[in-house]
């Protein structure tokens, strides 16, 4: 039964890719090198682990929303799903590398994008966890084995490879995702003004409500 351990070597954004992606170039190791692999369909879970790393003053303030009052972290804080893959690994013997694409989105409602954003520099620690099953040769013929579910990888990426990434496919924008009911006042108040941009219609509300404030 094949013994397989998984390392993630680097990870890079996809070039030509019709969304934003990050390539995670994992390592699969057999223990016995001699034994012939015919393909595995591999299961890919990607975590972020908060816990395992600093944060400076701001970026506490600005995690607050998502991740609660800083104080109480080290008994609060728990994996954030990123994403779930599925992925083809080819024929080998002994090793190989494959690529594990992971979508990557600029929805302000997912959690994962809320807290990359709030990261000055640094590195996102994350975590892989691998499942699947494998196809390999027995002295039977063909055998079939599932990987065990304690498989796992950790990586720290850079932030910056996230930001670089996001600012090549979005540029200086953001999006937000508004209910509809929302989204029809918002039209309404623009049409009413004459505002000709929805940037400029955004502006003159928050003066509003700092004027209000004040």
């Amino acid at each position: 039964m094949p013994d397989l351990q998984f390392k993630v070597e680097a990870a890079e954004p996809m070039r030509n890719a019709a969304s934003p992606q990050i390539a995670f170039k994992v390592r699969i190791t057999n223990a016995d090198q001699q034994e012939p692999i015919h393909s595995i369909a591999l299961r890919c879970q990607v975590q972020i682990e908060p816990v395992r790393r600093r944060y400076t003053r701001e970026e506490q303030e600005h995690l607050v929303e998502l991740l609660g009052e800083p104080e109480r972290w080290s008994d609060t804080l728990r994996p954030l799903l990123w994403a779930n893959v599925n992925v083809s690994v080819p024929a080998f013997t002994g090793e190989t590398v494959v690529e594990v694409p992971v979508p990557c989105t600029f929805d302000f409602n997912v959690a994962v994008t809320k807290y990359v954003y709030r990261l000055q520099d640094g590195e996102i620690p994350t975590s892989l966890l691998f499942s699947g099953t494998v196809f390999h040769a027995g002295r039977t013929g063909l055998q079939i084995a599932q990987i065990p579910w304690d498989r796992e990888a950790t990586y720290r990426l850079p932030v910056r490879t996230w930001k670089d990434m996001m600012d090549a496919y979005y540029g200086n924008t953001a999006w937000l995702c508004l209910r509809r009911d929302v989204f029809e006042r918002l039209c309404e108040y623009k049409s009413q003004h004459g505002i000709p941009t929805w940037e400029q219609t955004v502006e003159r509300m928050l003066a509003e409500a700092a004027e209000v404030k004040s």
